[in-house]
């Protein structure tokens, strides 16, 4: 599965998703960055308590623009349809929570790298694994 959706990245069906998918992902990666650098520095929170309150906060904002823009051939229509894909998405993206934040961690902690820069390189990791499963199973 996972071998399929890296060959068709450049020229298979998905190429287009994969490309909006990552717009997607880099403007609401902007927006986590900016809610986690206000959670830290200016409310004072926990960098790892901020990075998943601003997660959850950029999860919901992603199915919103995910679903209007980058899958809008099998988008998510009417109430029951668009909530249940905000819960797929809410359960993809939430198993990525732990990958994201533990890589955040390891890279603060042991690397000694500053936060922000520590979560830029986790949502990069994290994102080929949450494109696999938001196009598999939230709209696929």
């Amino acid at each position: 599965m996972i071998r399929a959706v890296l060959r068709d990245l450049t020229t298979g069906p998905i190429a287009v998703q994969m490309r909006r998918f990552v717009v997607v992902g880099a403007i609401t990666a902007g927006i986590q960055m900016g809610l986690l650098w206000l959670f830290v520095d200016i409310a004072g929170l926990n960098y790892l308590i901020g990075a998943t309150i601003a997660i959850e906060i950029t999860i919901i904002l992603s199915y919103v623009f995910n679903n209007a823009w980058t899958f809008q051939a099998s988008q998510n229509t009417g109430v029951s349809e668009y909530l249940g894909g905000l819960l797929k998405t809410n359960l993809v993206r939430g198993t990525a929570i732990p990958i994201q934040l533990g890589v955040l961690y390891v890279l603060v902690e042991w690397a000694s790298l500053m936060y922000l820069i520590a979560n830029a390189i986790a949502i990069f990791l994290s994102g080929l694994y949450r494109f696999v499963l938001d196009s598999q199973w939230t709209w696929g």
